[in-house]
């Protein structure tokens, strides 16, 4: 089977949907940052959380020693053993390919693939420097937030790949 890099899914096989717990909230937004579908909600309970995973066939990363000793999730977790991010997203480098594939197609709030936008239908929601030093925009159809490239992108380009330089090192 061949991989399918359209939404930073790299490897066959490789889980497709994953859901964080409430303690790997810093990894589900570099994950989205990445491309990867990972929903997160710091305030659901285990018992929705592993809900939710069945029903929407995500895999669910954890921290907690408790919620990955449950039968609910067996086959269906990852246990995550590290505090750092970085080291967090090695240990799931050893369980799939991280890469940059889908780098700002997700909305990094609430998950949804981003949707391009024109830029006259940006005008009025961006500031106006903004409207007038950009030319592309996208938008979440979710919660109608809306992306831009300004110096944050460069910068988070430059953090994403100290990260992965970590995870190949």
């Amino acid at each position: 089977m061949g991989a399918d890099r359209s939404r930073g899914v790299a490897v066959s096989g490789a889980p497709r949907r994953l859901i964080a717990d409430a303690m790997l909230g810093k990894l589900a937004r570099w994950l989205r940052t990445l491309g990867y579908d990972c929903a997160f909600e710091p305030d659901i309970t285990d018992d929705d959380l592993i809900k939710r995973a069945v029903e929407e066939g995500r895999e669910i990363l954890t921290r907690d020693t408790l919620l990955i000793q449950r039968r609910a999730v067996r086959g269906r977790a990852i246990f995550i053993e590290s505090d750092l991010v970085v080291d967090q997203l090695k240990e799931l480098s050893k369980r799939f390919e991280i890469n940059a594939a889908g780098f700002l197609t997700r909305c990094l709030r609430c998950n949804i693939p981003l949707e391009p936008m024109n830029k006259e239908a940006a005008r009025d929601k961006v500031p106006p420097y903004v409207f007038a030093t950009q030319e592309r925009f996208s938008v979440c159809t979710g919660c109608s937030r809306i992306y831009w490239g300004g110096t944050h992108k460069a910068r988070m380009i430059e953090a994403i790949e100290r990260m992965l330089k970590g995870i190949e090192g």
